[in-house]
């Protein structure tokens, strides 16, 4: 491994990830603070994006978890993925989106420059949330001389985390965490809770951990302090890489 991952925090669950010279955006979200209604629910964004459409530039790819809630892809978000040449979705999504979107079941692979997008599985809830809450992807980057980096998208299963450590040797998990609650399944978290957050983290064994998607919208019920006190209490603080929006590492 010779090279680092760069990762700019943009809110939410919206990243900038530079790898292998491949630039990759995770779940586009550029809208100002507001409501999202959503079915009978609304989702409401609380903080501002840091990046918008014409900071984040030309990417090679979006990485988009899934595409049927607002905190993930936006009004200004879906805008934005006409301008990209790849978007990488689950199936159905790329049904919905058109355009350059392509879906991949879980296991699929496809190259985005030296990389090597692996989509894996997620559940976004409890134990079969998915009739409700729809398909939900993450993707395992890997590639010569690289971390493998592996970005959960809105995954709360810990089991799935486990399937995903028994085929890749991870370097660097992005997490989306927060610990997602709504109305839906007696408000059980629709995303990691920090405490799941920890136990994925050890699974994976990852050497560094970034956090996604706790901060921003109402429904995150657990930010960057229940990260912080749950890796401390872990003794993995050195594991926690937590940015503030707009900061960028080298990880």
């Amino acid at each position: 491994m010779s090279e680092n991952l760069g990762i700019t925090l943009s809110g939410g669950p919206t990243a900038l990830l530079e790898l292998g010279g491949v630039r990759l955006l995770t779940d586009p979200t550029f809208d100002a603070p507001g409501d999202h209604p959503v079915g009978d629910r609304v989702l409401v964004k609380t903080e501002d994006s840091v990046l918008t459409e014409d900071t984040v530039g030309v990417v090679d790819a979006v990485l988009l978890s899934h595409d049927q809630h607002p905190d993930n892809l936006d009004d200004r978000g879906r805008a934005y993925l006409a301008t990209v040449p790849l978007t990488l979705v689950t199936p159905s999504g790329a049904e919905r989106l058109g355009g350059t979107a392509r879906g991949l079941k879980p296991w699929d692979e496809t190259q985005v420059g030296p990389l090597t997008v692996t989509a894996v599985p997620a559940l976004h809830g409890p134990e079969g949330a998915e009739p409700t809450t729809g398909e939900v992807t993450g993707f395992v980057l890997s590639g010569r001389d690289l971390p493998t980096v592996y970005v959960s998208g809105d995954n709360a299963s810990v089991e799935l985390v486990r399937e995903i450590a028994s085929r890749f040797r991870v370097d660097i998990a992005v997490l989306f965490a927060g610990a997602a609650r709504t109305k839906l399944f007696d408000g059980a978290p629709l995303t990691l809770t920090s405490a799941n957050a920890v136990e994925a983290a050890k699974v994976l064994g990852a050497p560094k951990v970034v956090p996604l998607h706790f901060r921003g919208w109402q429904h995150f019920s657990e930010g960057p302090d229940a990260l912080r006190a749950e890796f401390e209490a872990a003794g993995l603080t050195e594991r926690l890489v937590l940015l503030e929006p707009g900061q960028r590492a080298e990880v």
